[in-house]
C-alpha cells in the first residue's frame, strides 16, 4: 500500500511548516496513541497511570478517535491555544460534523449515542464534549507540552540542515522511512491505498514528538493539504525521577530524550553490547534492549549482530544530534 502526493511545481514552492504544535491535535494524537498495542512501555505505563478520574475523562474521546489517529476533522483545529481551539470546536458546521461522523463510523467505528446527539445539534452532548476536551488536555498535554515543543523544534531544526544538504525533495523523502521520488509524486509506504492531487495548494508539514503511527494527511479548508508524521525522536512520556549514570538533567539531549535513553545514545559512541549498556547504567539488560529499540527507530543507533552478542552504535543522524546540541550545553560533544 503507498500514500502518493503529487506535487505541481507550485506545490513545491508553497511547501511549509507548521509555526508550533496544535494543542487539539496534539490531544487527539494522544488518546489515539492510548488506545494502540503496538506502542512503546513509555505509553502503556502513561495509560495504566491515568487513574479511573482521568480515563472517565478521555472516555467520551474514544467514542471519537480510533487507533489510528484519523479522528473528526471538527475535533482537531490547528489552533495555537486551547481556547482558540475549543472555540473553533463549538463553532463547527453541522454539515461538517455530521460528513465526519459518517466517515469515523464508515471507517469502523461504532455509532454510539454521544455521535447520535452531537450530530443532531444536542447542546448538552457539545457541553460534555468539552469538558471531555478541557478535562483530557489537563491530563495528557499540560504536564507534556514543554517536551512536546521542544521535540517539534528538534525535528524542524533537523528538516531544515537536510533541505539545506539535500533540497527540498530530499528533505521531504525523508520525512518517514520508505518514502521516495517518482516523477513529481512522493509516495510513502503506508497500511492503506490513497492519492493527493493539491493542483497549487501546497503542503503543510507538522511534526508530532508523541505519534509513533503512519503519517496522517488531510486537507485544510484553505485548500492546503497537512501533512502529520512522526517526529525525528520520540517523546519519552514519562520523566524519569533520578539521573541516570553519566546523564546530565539539564543537557538538552537529556530533555528530549530522557536521562537514561540520553546516557544510552552517548554510550553508543563506544559501540558496546546490550550487557554493557545495562552494566553501565546500572539497568536491566530487557530496559537496555528497549532504550536502544527505540533510538534505532528514531534512526540514532543501528544494531548489529556480533555472536552471541548484539553491538549498539551512534549513527550520524545521532552524532549530529549530539553536535547540534553540545553548543547548548556549553561543551564538545563526545564524538572521541
Amino acid at each position: 500500500m503507498v500514500l502518493r502526493i503529487h506535487f505541481t511545481a507550485e506545490d513545491l514552492l508553497g511547501t511549509r511548516f507548521a509555526d508550533a504544535p496544535a494543542p487539539l491535535m496534539e490531544l487527539e494524537l494522544a488518546v489515539a496513541m492510548l488506545q494502540r498495542r503496538d506502542v512503546g512501555p513509555e505509553f502503556a505505563r502513561r495509560h495504566r497511570l491515568l487513574g479511573a478520574a482521568a480515563a472517565r475523562s478521555v472516555a467520551p474521546l474514544n467514542e471519537l478517535v480510533p487507533p489510528s489517529g484519523r479522528g473528526p476533522f471538527f475535533l482537531d483545529p490547528l489552533t495555537p491555544g486551547l481556547e482558540h481551539g475549543l472555540e473553533a470546536v463549538r463553532s463547527s458546521a453541522n454539515t461538517l460534523v455530521r460528513s465526519e461522523l459518517t466517515r469515523i463510523h464508515r471507517n469502523g467505528l461504532p455509532v454510539t449515542a454521544l455521535m447520535r446527539a452531537l450530530a443532531d445539534e444536542d447542546r448538552q452532548a457539545w457541553q460534555h464534549l468539552e469538558r471531555s476536551l478541557r478535562a483530557s488536555h489537563a491530563v495528557l498535554i499540560d504536564e507534556a507540552w514543554s517536551r512536546l515543543r521542544l521535540g517539534f523544534d528538534t525535528d524542524l531544526a533537523w528538516r531544515w540542515r537536510v533541505q539545506r544538504e539535500q533540497g527540498l525533495r530530499g528533505m521531504l523523502a525523508g520525512l518517514y522511512p520508505g518514502s521516495r521520488w517518482r516523477e513529481g509524486t512522493l509516495e510513502i509506504a503506508v497500511a492503506r491505498q490513497a492519492d493527493y492531487r493539491l493542483e497549487g495548494g501546497g503542503v503543510l508539514l507538522m511534526p508530532s514528538a508523541q505519534w509513533t503511527g503512519e503519517p496522517l494527511c488531510g486537507l485544510l479548508p484553505n485548500g492546503e493539504l497537512l501533512l502529520l508524521y512522526p517526529a525525528l525522536t520520540p517523546l519519552p512520556y514519562l520523566a524519569e525521577e533520578s539521573p541516570a549514570p553519566g546523564a546530565d538533567p539539564d543537557e538538552p539531549v537529556a530533555a528530549l530524550l530522557g536521562r537514561t535513553r540520553s546516557a544510552v545514545l552517548r554510550l553508543t559512541l563506544r559501540e558496546p553490547t546490550t550487557g554493557q549498556l545495562a552494566r553501565e547504567l546500572g539497568i536491566s539488560a530487557a530496559s537496555a534492549s528497549e532504550h536502544a529499540r527505540a533510538l534505532r527507530r528514531a534512526g540514532l543507533v543501528s544494531t548489529v549482530r556480533a555472536g552471541r552478542a548484539v553491538r549498539h552504535s551512534c549513527t550520524l543522524l545521532g552524532h549530529r544530534l549530539l553536535s547540534a546540541a553540545a553548543p547548548t550545553a556549553g561543551r564538545a560533544a563526545p564524538l572521541a
